[in-house]
């Protein structure tokens, strides 16, 4: 059954003008029996996802997410007329739409769908973090439509990919007083900063999960990642 809206706010983001679109997060089971990791680079981070976690596992939400992706999958152009004609809309002209508050660009030409729709509607700015490094710098990078911005997300198996001098990009701290320790600029106040603030450094303090908490013992998810490597 095709969602019969496709994009949603929540509490989070609404107050900053955010609209959202959402995938499950990491590996997903689809109603077909078929498994999927819809987070190809996923790396140390996929122990410490929100999206893993709390609301995100009631069985509605996890089948929203679910009937989400396997619109993209089963219909792609059905999904993007769709997409297109909402994104089109009178109301959304100066909106924001952040592309995966779970999930990634699981396929170069998922990817596309999501340029061609930021092509063809220049009134809104879409934004995304994403661990599809190598993919971003060669399909993105090159011809990247004004109104489609993008960080990539420490924690990933391409971070090595990553400058961290040039590249825009985002790191998990455990608290804001270690990203201000590591010259990072913080998005805590609002997620919007990820893509406005100066600095290509942004920061995110960690989710207030206790065990998460307890596993990162003070490391951030790029640190996370190195030990992950070298074990």
């Amino acid at each position: 059954m095709r969602p019969k809206k496709l994009l949603t706010q929540n509490s989070e983001l609404k107050p900053d003008g955010i609209f959202n679109w959402t995938l499950p997060a990491f590996g997903v089971r689809l109603t077909n029996g078929k498994t999927m990791n819809v987070c190809p680079n996923a790396g140390a981070c996929a122990s410490f996802c929100y999206a893993r976690n709390g609301t995100y596992n009631f069985s509605n939400v996890k089948g929203r997410h679910i009937a989400n992706l396997e619109y993209t999958l089963d219909d792609p152009q059905g999904w993007f007329d769709q997409m297109l004609a909402e994104v089109q809309k009178p109301k959304m002209v100066g909106k924001f739409i952040r592309i995966h508050d779970a999930g990634d660009f699981y396929s170069q030409d998922y990817l596309k769908l999501w340029l061609q729709i930021a092509e063809q509607t220049p009134q809104v700015t879409f934004y995304c973090y994403t661990k599809e490094v190598s993919t971003f710098k060669r399909v993105v990078e090159p011809n990247c439509p004004a109104n489609f911005r993008y960080l990539f997300s420490m924690g990933g198996k391409e971070d090595n990919l990553i400058d961290k001098d040039k590249d825009r990009h985002a790191e998990v701290f455990p608290d804001d007083a270690a990203i201000l320790d590591a010259g990072y600029s913080t998005q805590d106040a609002s997620d919007l900063l990820a893509i406005t603030l100066p600095s290509n450094k942004i920061g995110i303090p960690a989710n207030n999960i206790k065990h998460f908490n307890k596993k990162m013992a003070g490391r951030t998810f790029g640190e996370l990642q190195q030990e992950r490597i070298k074990k």
